[in-house]
């Protein structure tokens, strides 16, 4: 049934589209005026010397230009005469580069104090002031050679003050301080030449040093390490924020996101490696303090940069705000901690933070979540593929606890609040999915918000219409959605995950739970037994209820309780009387909610599933009367002869086809059992026959049973005869053979449009196939001949009353048995000839088909043509 939203809820709707309609209409209006000046008549070509930009007329690709046409692709600009004449300077810059940097670590020496000041200072104030002058004269390229050469200059002009002025002075220190110099000078340097690309680029990076080195200098402790390098970090934000230039705000960004990132990661250390709460103190400050700048710089960043902002804020506040009472709690419990304090993070939908930034608040969130959540696989895993162990000893005896059926070594100590974060995250999806309209109300401000632009305007791509509600900008919330690359999950399809996530989350915290708290062997069957009721229960009342528009929770409900069903069939192995408790209640639960699920392919797993315990039940019942394997076979047919019972009572029911398909797979895990033993495996395979014939009583079964029914009647035979051991099986296959040719003459008369393979086609093959598997192992020459003349009076017959069942039989019986008897004399010429000569032929015989090739083909093509003819 659909869903008829609240009065207020829809009014708030169509209030959004109606604020869509009327941007999509201001778009189009937009593009109409573009198309109609680009309909009006080209204006006249200007005059030499006409200058539009004099008179305030914008540049093309200029703000305040004419919009280009959509897909306008600009026409390529003259390349700039004095290119070559760039590449010259710039090499000649790095030429004087290394020749500065080799005079002063080779040359130096030989220069007094005053000599070397002289040099310095001449060459570094010209190569200071030579940008000017060369920008004046528009040389920008040189100004820049110039200006790297000057800074490289600053630098060893630093060095040579350690090196002379200052030897015995820390070099750390000196570094620091040389560095905060320098960089305020290229800083000074860089605004007052603002032309220049370079200076505030490379003032950027001697900025990332100062602090930290001057901490390492002083010798401060790691935490004031991680102090200098936050408020470098902020330093940087600041500047890429508002840093004048591209390359500056780019190379500030870099460098802040490295020095953020490894003070958060001092602050992370300290705080996980404190020696107790108030230990982790400290780092906690530093960690809220990296996410307040985070979150500073992500009010004012564009779109991506903001939601990683939030990322980073949300992740630091969950090491500071989780790191204290993790400091005071076992090892095995600190996860809860941290889980905790990002759940605690989801409080963000009722602040005033940016719609972007929020985002990366709660991906945060999510991520904590998640990674709690792996911490927890390991033991659940252990719990579902532990028992796997019990397959190679089964009933050797019920085991003292849960543990020791699981056969693992893992530290369950280790894992005790596992279970715990698996309840707190299911109970947490369960409460939004059982209250998901109050919490699609509390987010509402948070998801319908525009993010502002530099100017308050709204971002572009904005939407009013909140993303739980399905909707996309531009398009109303009843069409359906974004496009595949944009849509977004629907409120039915999250509350649904929700549900689903909810039902996993619960069901592993109760197995892990289990294993835990080691219950004892009985209690653990029982309990993953009982889950898996529950869990059917929950997929039958789903997948009968139309409330939900998603499908997820029942199809995760039925997923889990078919792992679950595997898991405790599993671990019952290890005791006789668990075993066929556990699968008869197994069995009958499936068979219960195949009955009350609805038409579907829900019901087909049910019963499915439902057939493989009663298969597996009946090999347990051959186990307890202690019967061979092959013995055993017979009994496992019984659930195969229920399903074609099953079958022709649905007839074409759905659920028929895959009962009766499990039914076959059970019958062929019955010949697999009686393979070693040849009467047994008659008998099972006489049996698979009987029940194959009665499927083929239905009409809409008849084409593939009839056909299996017959195949494996005549199996059932030779293999009756290959192990009674008798060496004339034509003294039982010609009775059979000649009444079957009689019948299918009969039908041939009555019928003339009839197959001949229906007509011919069984009796042939109950002859002559069994005697040329017995001609194969016979050394005598009298079986051979007499049926080689057989085929070749049965290939005869067929090809003067163009019978396709009788040539094909035929011919290939007399080819076999032809090369059978020629195959001594092929090996022995095979022999004497030079072992060249094969390939030559093989190689010459390709050669000729390669050139008849198209008559080849053609020729194929007449033979299929007339085999396609033949009855």
């Amino acid at each position: 049934m659909e869903h008829v939203p609240p009065p207020a809820e829809e009014l708030a709707r169509l209030d959004r589209e109606l604020a869509e309609l009327d941007a999509r209409r201001a778009q189009l209006l937009t593009r109409r005026a573009w198309l109609l000046a680009a309909l009006r008549p080209p204006a006249p070509t200007a005059a030499p010397g006409w200058n539009p930009s004099a008179w305030g007329a914008p540049a093309a690709g200029r703000p305040g230009a004419p919009a280009q046409p959509w897909g306008y692709v600009p026409p390529k600009q003259p390349s700039a005469p004095r290119s070559a004449q760039n590449v010259l300077l710039t090499l000649g810059g790095l030429l004087l580069t290394v020749a500065a940097i080799a005079f002063t670590l080779v040359s130096w020496g030989s220069m007094g104090i005053g000599g070397r000041s002289a040099v310095l200072a001449l060459v570094t104030v010209g190569a200071l002031a030579a940008p000017a002058v060369l920008l004046r004269r528009g040389l920008t390229a040189t100004a820049e050679a110039l200006a790297a050469l000057a800074l490289v200059l600053t630098l060893l002009d630093a060095y040579a003050v350690h090196a002379v002025a200052a030897p015995d002075t820390d070099g750390l220190g000196f570094t620091a301080v040389a560095a905060a110099v320098l960089a305020a000078l290229w800083t000074a340097y860089g605004l007052a030449l603002g032309k220049l690309h370079l200076p505030l680029p490379a003032a950027v990076v001697l900025a990332q040093w100062p602090l930290l080195f001057g901490a390492w200098a002083a010798g401060a402790p790691t935490l004031v390490v991680g102090w200098a390098l936050l408020a470098t970090a902020v330093l940087d934000g600041a500047i890429a924020l508002w840093g004048k230039g591209t390359g500056t705000r780019v190379t500030a960004c870099v460098g802040g996101s490295v020095m953020a990132f490894s003070a958060l990661l001092v602050g992370l250390t300290l705080s996980v490696t404190a020696s107790g709460p108030f230990g982790a103190l400290a780092p906690g400050a530093l960690l809220l303090t990296g996410a307040a700048a985070a979150l500073a710089g992500a009010w004012r960043a564009p779109k991506g940069f903001a939601r990683a902002g939030g990322v980073v804020a949300g992740l630091a506040v969950v090491a500071a705000v989780g790191g204290v009472p993790a400091a005071a709690v076992p090892e095995g419990w600190r996860v809860l901690a941290y889980l905790l304090a990002g759940l605690a993070l989801t409080a963000v939908v009722r602040t005033r933070l940016p719609r972007n930034a929020a985002i990366g608040v709660l991906v945060a969130s999510a991520a904590v979540v998640a990674g709690a959540l792996v911490g927890a696989l390991p033991g659940l895993a252990a719990v579902l593929l532990g028992p796997v162990t019990l397959l190679s000893d089964v009933w050797a005896g019920s085991p003292e606890g849960f543990r020791s059926a699981l056969g693992s070594t893992l530290p369950w100590t280790g894992l005790a609040a596992a279970p715990v974060v698996l309840a707190v995250s299911a109970g947490l999806l369960g409460s939004a999915y059982r209250w998901w309209p109050s919490l699609a109300r509390i987010a509402a401000p948070l998801t319908a918000r525009e993010e502002p632009g530099p100017a308050g305007a709204a971002a572009p791509g904005a939407s009013g219409a909140p993303w739980y509600a399905g909707g996309r900008a531009g398009a109303p919330w009843y069409a359906g959605g974004a496009p595949a690359a944009r849509r977004r999950p629907s409120g039915a399809a999250l509350r649904g995950a929700a549900g689903a996530g909810a039902a996993v989350l619960g069901w592993g915290a109760l197995l892990l739970a289990g294993a835990v708290l080691d219950v004892p062997y009985a209690v653990a069957v029982a309990g993953e037994t009982v889950l898996v009721a529950g869990l059917l229960a929950l997929a039958v009342r789903r997948a009968g209820s139309g409330r939900d528009a998603s499908a997820a929770m029942p199809v995760t409900a039925l997923v889990v309780a078919l792992a679950g069903a595997v898991s405790a069939g599993l671990l019952s192995l290890a005791s006789e009387g668990a075993s066929y408790a556990v699968f008869g209640a197994l069995t009958a639960l499936f068979a219960g909610a195949s009955v009350r699920a609805g038409a579907g392919v829900e019901r087909a797993v049910f019963a499915v599933a439902a057939t493989v315990g009663g298969t597996v039940l009946t090999g347990f019942a051959g186990r307890s009367l202690e019967l061979a394997p092959h013995e055993g076979a017979p009994l496992v047919l019984l659930v195969p002869a229920l399903t074609v019972l099953f079958g022709a009572r649905l007839r074409r029911n759905p659920v028929a086809l895959p009962v009766e398909l499990t039914g076959a797979l059970g019958a062929l895990v019955a010949v697999g059992l009686a393979v070693p033993d040849a009467p047994f495996l008659a008998l099972v395979l006489a049996l698979c026959g009987v029940l194959a014939a009665g499927a083929a009583v239905r009409p809409e079964r008849r084409p593939v049973a009839g056909y299996l029914a017959a195949a494996l009647f005549v199996l059932a035979t030779w293999v009756r005869l290959a192990a009674s051991e008798v060496s004339f099986p034509e003294a039982y296959t010609l009775p059979v053979s000649v009444p079957a040719l009689v019948v299918g003459f009969l039908r041939r008369r009555k019928d003339p449009e009839a197959s001949s393979w229906t007509a011919y086609g069984p009796g042939l093959a109950a002859t002559l196939l069994p005697s040329l598997a017995v001609a194969w192992t016979d050394p005598d020459w009298q079986r051979p001949l007499l049926l080689g003349v057989a085929a070749l009076v049965v290939t005869l017959l067929g090809a003067r009353h163009r019978l396709q069942a009788l040539l094909l039989l035929g011919g290939a019986v007399l080819a076999l048995d032809g090369l059978h008897e020629l195959a001594p004399y092929v090996v022995q010429v095979a022999g004497a000839l030079p072992r060249w000569l094969p390939p030559a032929l093989a190689g010459l015989l390709l050669l000729v088909v390669g050139a008849t090739y198209e008559q080849r083909l053609r020729d194929a093509r007449r033979l299929k043509d007339a085999l396609g003819r033949m009855r």
